[in-house]
């Protein structure tokens, strides 16, 4: 019950903070195209929505199921002269091109006056500001390879400590497949499938391997041994993952650990709301751990909006008061604690927050944990090549000399 009223009291707040925006603005509708669908993800949707409407301005849902059916419909509504006023892509090189068309309005003002250049961190800052202007409005800091586990599962297992190290984590896989349960909660699609190879890059690999291989796509650190280990670390999570894995949504996995019937779960901290949903809490019914030991790295992702341009002053007028109205103090406290994520900015009051925000908050305060996620580092192009290339390793026979070749090719598209 605390933590109801605590929702609605943020909730609350950010009607307050920004119904001083109403009268100048009481004519802006803006059509939100976004891929938020999930129990969890529609929740924390709705605050952005309830914000801009105590702002004055009139939220025209667009829900689009499937992050890649979203980004093509958003893109096709853009490049086809029938632009909606905002469109959600991830914090990435994604609507780089966009940019580069000149097909999205900037919004200077909303960063300039909230000071964006010294508030965000810089692989966020690095995404959205481009050639001096700021052409998306970042609303969350996801970490997407967060360790989410059962705490019934765990103790059915006999696990009484979070693994710290890699070999630890295989330990603990262990007992909780001889315990009679589904060790590692996967959705075998391949975005899910590329991401655990990320989160063993980073965590088995390091965050010096992880730069060399995305952002300078050394061709030697891709031959090199460390790498291999890193994909036989990778495969090696292959046998503690179900039958019933192919096909999964990301949300049927994490429901297997609300259920009780899976240990361990790798994903994003998105997850999170979906534990929320289900209300159990974070330290009673599950646990979470951004990586492996006290100084793992921590990947930056995250979503944003970008503003496609348009000859109708009204909209434009919706872009910017929707910009300043999500990036609100008291919005992103409310929006990212139903979220699962955490604020983009660090001046935010963040007591009523659950325990996994506040550790990944705390985490971000210290910059040389933070990597940019590959995303941020690559072309779409590279990136869904080398998707590709990991998916067929994760799901074949292939030797890891063929993977590397195949990863390497990939890397060089």
């Amino acid at each position: 019950m605390k933590k109801i009223v605590k929702t609605r009291s943020l909730a609350v707040a950010a009607s307050l903070t920004l119904a001083a925006l109403a009268p100048a603005h009481a004519e802006s509708r803006a059509e939100v195209i976004h891929w938020w669908t999930s129990g969890g993800e529609s929740a924390a949707v709705k605050e952005l929505a309830q914000a801009y409407k105590a702002a004055g301005g009139t939220w025209v849902d667009h829900a689009v199921a499937g992050v890649e059916t979203a980004k093509a419909t958003a893109l096709n509504r853009i490049v086809g002269g029938n632009p909606p006023a905002a469109a959600q892509f991830n914090t990435s090189k994604q609507f780089h091109d966009l940019v580069d068309g000149g097909l999205l309005n900037n919004v200077d003002e909303v960063a300039l006056k909230n000071g964006w250049d010294k508030l965000l961190p810089a692989p966020i800052l690095n995404s959205v500001r481009i050639k001096g202007h700021y052409y998306a409005v970042p609303v969350n800091i996801h970490m997407p390879a967060w360790f989410w586990y059962s705490k019934a599962a765990f103790e059915k297992a006999g696990l009484k400590e979070e693994p710290k190290t890699p070999e630890q984590l295989f330990a603990a896989l262990d007992q909780l497949k001889a315990a009679g349960l589904v060790p590692l909660a996967l959705g075998g699609q391949p975005w899910q499938e590329k991401l655990t190879f990320d989160a063993v890059l980073a965590h088995v690999g390091g965050p010096e391997l992880y730069l060399k291989f995305y952002r300078d796509r050394d061709a030697r650190t891709i031959r090199s041994e460390a790498f291999k280990n890193v994909l036989l670390a990778f495969k090696r999570l292959r046998h503690y993952v179900d039958a019933g894995s192919a096909g999964r949504n990301w949300n049927d996995a994490t429901s297997m650990l609300i259920s009780g019937k899976a240990g361990i779960q790798i994903m994003g901290d998105w997850a999170k709301g979906e534990f929320q949903a289900a209300r159990q809490t974070a330290g009673k019914d599950f646990g979470c751990f951004p990586g492996l030991g006290p100084k793992s790295p921590y990947i930056v992702s995250g979503d944003v909006f970008v503003f496609p341009k348009t000859g109708d002053a009204a909209v434009t007028k919706a872009q910017q008061l929707l910009a300043a109205s999500m990036t609100a103090p008291a919005t992103q406290v409310a929006f990212n604690s139903r979220k699962g994520s955490i604020p983009i900015r660090g001046d935010v009051d963040a007591s009523a927050m659950d325990p996994c925000a506040r550790l990944g908050l705390q985490v971000m305060k210290d910059s040389s944990r933070h990597l940019p996620n590959p995303e941020m580092l690559v072309t779409p192009d590279v990136a869904g090549n080398l998707q590709d290339a990991v998916t067929q390793y994760w799901n074949t026979n292939q030797s890891v000399d063929d993977a590397v070749k195949a990863i390497a090719s990939a890397m060089q598209s």
